[in-house]
Formats: C-alpha cells, structure tokens, sequence
C-alpha cells in the first residue's frame, strides 16, 4: 500500500502549495533512496511499487513530476509511461525514467513514450533534487498561469455580460475610432451584424467622430447612421480606459428621436400656449376695459337714480299732496283716492330706486379692503336701527356668541339687518321671535337667523333671492329687493346663503362667511 510522507498542514495565504511528485519503483530501497534525496525540496512524495499501483494514484492527484523505473514486474516503466500518456488529464505530465543501464534502444523509445530525461543508477542525489525542482517550479508557474486564464475569463465573461445587459449601444473602439467590441444593441439600433464592424471605423455609424474628446466625459449629440444610410439624432456618453495595449474608448450610443420629438411636440404645445396665454391677456384687458366702462356705466346711473330720476318723483308726491290739501272739501272721494295712489306710488318707486341704488353699490365692495368686524357689535346695532319695529310688533330678537369675521361693516349691517327685518315683516299671529347664531366649521363660519314667522314654501326657496321677487304682492311692504342685496352680500365674501322653511312654522335663514384668523369674543348674549 503506497504512503505520503512529508504531509504538513499550512494555510494557503501563509505556506506555498506543496507540488505532488509521484515516485515509481518496484524495490523499497531504492524508494527509500529516492525520498532520502527529495526530503530538502518540502513537497509531497507519493509512492507506488508497481506500474498499476501508479495509474491507481493518478486516477486520483495530478503530479509535478513522475520518477518512474524502468525496469519493474508485470508492467515495465515503458508500458506504465505509454498508459499514463494515453490519459488525457496525465498526458503532459513530466515523466523521468530511472534506470541502471545506457541503452541507445530503451533512450529512444523512452522519448518516444513522452519522457523528459533519463537518470542513471547509482543517482546523485543533488542532480536528482535540482533535475525535480525544476519540474516542480513549472508545475507551480502552470498552475498560477491557469488560475490568471481563469480569473480573466471569468472577468471578460462579466464584462461582456455587463456590456450586452446596458440598455444602450455599446462601442469599444481605440482612440483612432477602430472597433473591437459591441453588444446586441448595436445590431438593433443601426442593422450592423457584430462581425461586419470588428475592426472597422467608428465613423461608419457616427461620422462626426472625430469632433469627440474622449477624455471629455461628458454627454453629445450627433447624427448616427444605420446600415441602410438612413440617420437619426444620437447622443453619446464617453469613457476612456488606459490598458497595456493602449487607450480604448467605450462609447454609449441611445437613439434619442423619440425624445426630439417629445421636445418638439413640448415646443409647438408652449407656443400654444404662449399664444393662449397672450389671446387670454387681451381678452382679460378687453374685458376690464368693458368692466371699467361698465363701472362708469353704473356710476352714472347711481347719479341719474339718487339725482335727476328721484326728483320727478319728488315732485309727483309733493304736488299731488298740495293740491290734495289746497284743494280739500271741493274733491270728491275718488279724486282723494286717485291722488292717494299717485303719492304711494311715487313714494314707491322712489324706495324701488334706493333699493335697487343700494344693490348696484354692492359692487365697489371690493374697492375698500375687508377688515375685522365683530359681529355681536354689527348685532347690536341692527338692533337700535330696527327698534322702532321691534316695539311695535312687541318682537323678540336674541343673538348668542357671535364671531369676529372679516368683512365691511357696513354691508355686514345691512346683512343682518334685512334678515332681521324679514323676520319682523312676515310675522304670523304670534309676536315674532328672531334668533341669531354661529358654528365655527372647518373653513368657515356658519351663521342662522331663525324666525317664527309665516314660512316659505319649497318650490320658493330659489326665487326669494330674486331681485324684485315678492311672494305675497303687496300685502307686505318692502321693494321684495332685500335678500337679493343679502346674497351678493355673502357671495362678495366668498359664501353662500340658502333658506330652509316649512309654511306656518317659520324659517331659517342660513349663510357661510370665512373664517378670520382672531379669537372668538368673550361668551355675552344680547337681546332687543
């Protein structure tokens, strides 16, 4: 049974791997001679006594170099040698063939089997050491160039993984533009097949080429052209990489059309709406022109309507009612009812002009800008204005806690007032009872005036804020203009109002105001 002798244990980072060196003799001294003579090399010495125990060891290890004897029992060296060249995996192994006699003959079938050399029995044990260290030293320098092939194999196998996983055309070409490498992109983008550019110019597909730096590094974009001459926009990035052989020059190549496009389509569309925009600021200037003009419009209107329109009507009222008094005793009964009716509707048409001045006014609210209006105090003054009312219909208007909003004062005034005043107006044979109140919302305030009066019915809740809309004729005094002033009250300010009713059980008129960044007032509830 064949023994390995000198088999010491040492980490490969700190102790050279040991070369194996197989050892073939049929004698035991002479083996031992032979690992005498070894031992100072430090490497493993296997041993075989026979020919087949020899091929049983190289089934099993690859070996530096093979001592075999010539001369051997049932299998001589020679036929041992043939059989060990005829493996593929032995077949460049060193073989020394051992051997006490000089034979031209057995030299020449020696190398023809394969043989490196010939050592003569007796064996001076420095030739054989240094004759084994020099196989074992290529054994070595092998192995490390096999392990280099297969570490850059591995790594050209990455590269060229990485390089056909890129998204875009992938070039590596020396300075002067020679191609020695693409990827599958390449043949996509411009119906090359790889072996029709190796070794051609980049220029074929880039002709601007020579514009680029490679040291540049930064993104350009250039005409490329495909294999059949057509051309498209491309950009290309640049990285240069010093090798031993030289510079080489990786260039990414993308196809950038449908980006030019988008670009274009971008442009086209901004001039749209550069050209939009610029309609819309006409129209908007057009438009202020004709709201100046209608403001002068407006104005001079509430000029005709508080001056020249009024004093007719004036007029009509004050002399109708002279010749009512001059002429007292002498006119009969429809004659005092005729001039009755031309006073009341000249008074009439006056109010119907006031009211309707007031709503045209509304409109230069935003002339003046808002400031902080305490509501309770807007409540007690809506209070005082409508005493006389209040006392003679024995009415009862209460107002719990209410917010400080920002707003005009005046037409917060008249806000509350016409609702207040409505609810006083359209009273049922109950005194009447007016309740205002807030909830604080998320955005806004919510105000309710709250009545006992006669009611509205459903099918009217749109029409009441009508201008001029009056549901009972004239059994009510009123212009029936008040809740439209409301409404263009609340919406000026950014709310809405609505009315929520059931006939005989009174109403609830119900508005939004925005919220004011200031704290609520201190709890106090007035009355009147």
């Amino acid at each position: 049974m064949a023994s390995v002798t000198g088999m010491s244990l040492a980490h490969e980072s700190e102790v050279e791997e040991r070369a194996k060196i197989l050892l073939v003799d049929d004698s035991p001294e002479n083996l031992v001679s032979l690992e005498a003579s070894l031992d100072g090399l430090g490497q493993d010495l296997v041993i075989a006594h026979s020919g087949l125990e020899a091929l049983r060891h190289l089934l099993e290890d690859d070996f530096a170099a093979i001592l075999l004897d010539v001369k051997m029992p049932e299998m001589d060296g020679f036929q041992t040698a043939e059989l060990i060249r005829s493996r593929k995996r032995s077949r460049h192994t060193p073989i020394l063939f051992l051997t006490a006699y000089k034979n031209e003959e057995q030299l020449f079938r020696g190398y023809d089997l394969g043989a490196v050399d010939f050592l003569f029995k007796p064996i001076v044990p420095e030739i054989l050491r240094s004759k084994v260290a020099v196989f074992v030293e290529l054994s070595r320098n092998t192995a490390l160039l096999q392990r280099q092939t297969e570490v850059l194999g591995k790594a050209e196998q990455k590269f060229r993984s990485l390089l056909e996983a890129a998204p875009d055309a992938m070039i590596i070409s020396s300075k002067d533009g020679q191609i020695s490498l693409v990827n599958s992109q390449v043949e996509v983008m411009f119906g090359f097949q790889r072996l029709e550019l190796i070794n051609r110019s980049i220029r074929a597909l880039v002709p601007e080429w020579d514009g680029l730096s490679p040291l540049a590094g930064s993104q350009k974009q250039f005409r490329a052209r495909r294999k059949d001459g057509t051309e498209f926009p491309a950009e290309i990035s640049l990285s240069p990489l010093q090798t031993e052989e030289g510079l080489l020059v990786t260039s990414a190549i993308r196809d950038i059309t449908e980006r030019k496009r988008a670009e274009s389509e971008i442009r086209e569309l901004n001039a749209g709406l550069e050209q939009r925009v610029a309609e819309r600021t006409q129209e908007i200037l057009d438009s202020n022109e004709a709201l100046r003009q209608s403001n002068d419009d407006l104005n001079q209107f509430a000029f005709a309507a508080s001056h020249d329109l009024q004093e007719p009507l004036r007029m009509v009222a004050l002399y109708s009612q002279m010749i009512e008094l001059q002429y007292a005793g002498r006119l009969d009964q429809n004659a005092h009812q005729y001039l009755s009716f031309i006073v009341n509707g000249a008074q009439r048409m006056e109010r119907l002009l006031q009211d309707l001045l007031d709503y045209s006014r509304l409109g230069a609210m935003s002339e003046e800008p808002p400031g902080l209006v305490d509501c309770a105090a807007v409540m007690e003054k809506v209070v005082l204005n409508l005493r006389a009312s209040i006392e003679q219909d024995d009415a009862s208007v209460t107002f719990d806690s209410l917010p400080t909003v920002q707003g005009h004062e005046t037409r917060l005034v008249q806000l509350f007032q016409n609702l207040v005043g409505n609810g006083i107006k359209y009273r049922s044979s109950d005194p009447p009872q007016i309740q205002v109140t807030a909830q604080r919302r998320d955005a806004d305030w919510l105000f309710s005036v709250r009545d006992n009066g006669i009611g509205i019915k459903p099918e009217y809740f749109q029409q009441v804020f009508g201008i001029f809309k009056r549901l009972h004729g004239n059994t009510y005094p009123g212009t029936g203009i008040g809740l439209a002033i409301c409404q263009r009250i609340v919406e000026r300010y950014g709310g809405r109002i609505w009315v929520e009713s059931v006939p005989g059980k009174g109403s609830v008129f119900c508005f939004t105001l925005p919220l004011a960044t200031v704290k609520l007032p201190p709890n106090t509830a007035g009355t009147g």
